[in-house]
């Protein structure tokens, strides 16, 4: 039997009761550190179910205004578009990705008419949506080409920012974007708009349910590996960081989120730049049918979360933005 004294200190004193652990609690998550990525869709009045993400939805351009009241009643601060492009209009160099009228822009047009600044809106910049291949650039004998694919994401980015977007988010990986992208936008006075680099990009197994959901899952003809990160490195990840910073870069993600926060704990202590994770559709569809399947609590989708803001996240992309919120409220 243990009397007296020992322990002198015990730990457990600051948990015993809900005030107490909430005083002393390290991080907490809020809905300012929510983004809600939005999948687009040709059509009226649809709302397509992908099958491997249960929960998340394709949305046609004219929904999108209900989509955006639920996210401002939710208190997020930002949505990110990607788009499901029809296959007929997909080719080898993307060119839709330069329509002005192709399902971005509409959204970004609309969203920015009826919200002006209420929310924030985000785009992706990558050739990935577009091209028949399914690669984030442009593709000869099997080689990504990096400096033309380039050209082609500067035009891309320029037109994000006339039609209205916030935050441009290069995702291509491809080397010196950042910038000539940044170069090019400041030269069309368009000053405001902010880089948010996928500095970090890791060639993963988890984003099967993503390229399901923008269509490019059955025609990617091979892999990502020789410009998207090696999922064993991370020294590599910081010269990246480092390199997209003095391009120009604001924010820099991370991105998968869970496999790497160990990366992101790095990059928030080397460089003091704010860094967003994304929660990828690998990750959330685990979390999710466990969920379903009564495998794992409910309370698993806040603990995830949370072990990003330790990790040293300042915000994150997550299909459980909505889900999360209305708990958080």
């Amino acid at each position: 039997m243990i009397t007296g004294k020992y322990p002198s200190l015990r730990l457990r004193r600051n948990r015993k009761f809900d005030w107490t652990r909430r005083l002393i609690r390290e991080n907490d998550l809020s809905t300012n550190d929510l983004i809600l990525p939005i999948f687009l869709t040709e059509g009226k009045h649809k709302k397509i179910a992908i099958q491997s993400m249960p929960g998340v939805f394709r949305y046609s351009v004219d929904l999108i205004p209900k989509v955006i009241d639920k996210a401002l009643s939710n208190k997020i601060p930002m949505v990110a578009f990607f788009p499901y492009t029809n296959p007929q209009k997909k080719n080898t160099i993307g060119t839709e990705a330069l329509n002005d009228n192709n399902l971005v822009c509409q959204a970004l047009k609309i969203v920015k008419k009826k919200y002006s600044n209420e929310i924030g809106l985000m785009t992706d910049v990558a050739l990935d949506p577009y091209t028949s291949h399914g690669h984030d650039g442009l593709l000869k004998n099997n080689k990504i080409l990096n400096d033309e694919t380039i050209e082609i994401l500067i035009k891309q980015s320029l037109l994000q920012a006339e039609m209205g977007c916030d935050v441009l988010a290069p995702s291509d990986m491809m080397d010196g974007r950042i910038k000539k992208i940044r170069k090019a936008l400041d030269q069309k006075k368009f000053f405001d708009v902010q880089l948010l680099s996928y500095a970090v990009k890791y060639a993963s197994n988890f984003y099967g349910p993503f390229r399901e959901a923008v269509g490019s899952k059955k025609i990617l003809k091979g892999d990502k590996k020789t410009y998207q990160m090696d999922i064993s490195n991370s020294n590599e990840a910081l010269r990246e960081v480092s390199l997209d910073i003095k391009e120009g870069a604001d924010i820099v993600m991370v991105k998968p989120g869970l496999p790497y926060l160990d990366i992101i704990s790095k990059i928030k202590d080397k460089f003091k730049i704010p860094v967003f994770a994304y929660q990828v559709s690998g990750e959330y569809s685990l979390i999710k049918n466990g969920i379903n399947k009564n495998i794992i609590n409910p309370n698993a989708i806040y603990e995830s979360l949370i072990s990003f803001k330790r990790a040293g996240a300042s915000a994150i992309v997550t299909y459980f933005a909505n889900e999360i919120a209305k708990q958080l409220d």
